[in-house]
């Protein structure tokens, strides 16, 4: 094939791969999802306060966009702080296991926050309070 027309067909076809391909949520970006898990404890049926804190080595979990299971989990710091960095813009779930106050289940529940991070800037996306119980 000639010189001429293969090199013009090779910048065609890689412009056309660096530019289709969209970057999902997930890693690899600038921004920082970041917050605290705070923890109640209650007696046995939930009817007694026994203490507050944030709670220390908890797993956070984060869902990237739509994928149907965790992509990352982090444990919080001694006080509760959790931080998830390096990601791109999207739409991300932050979660952390709980008891159900409601005493309908015997299995942990989770405790969902959904995070946006906004495209063509960095930001540092700060979490409301994930309230678990004990």
């Amino acid at each position: 094939m000639n010189k001429k027309i293969l090199t013009p067909v090779l910048l065609l076809l890689l412009c056309a791969v660096l530019f289709s391909c969209k970057k999902e949520p997930g890693p690899g970006g600038k921004s920082t999802i970041y917050g605290k898990v705070f923890c109640k404890d209650y007696n046995a049926t939930f009817t007694v306060l026994e203490q507050e804190y944030y709670a220390p080595e908890t797993w956070v979990y984060i869902i990237y966009g739509d994928d149907r299971d965790y992509g990352d989990r982090v444990r919080t710091n001694y006080d509760g702080t959790y931080e998830f960095r390096y990601m791109r813009p999207g739409s991300y779930h932050v979660y952390a296991y709980s008891k159900d106050s409601t005493l309908q289940s015997v299995a942990d529940i989770a405790v969902i926050k959904e995070v946006s991070v906004p495209k063509n800037k960095k930001a540092d996306i700060e979490v409301p309070d994930i309230v678990i119980f004990n």
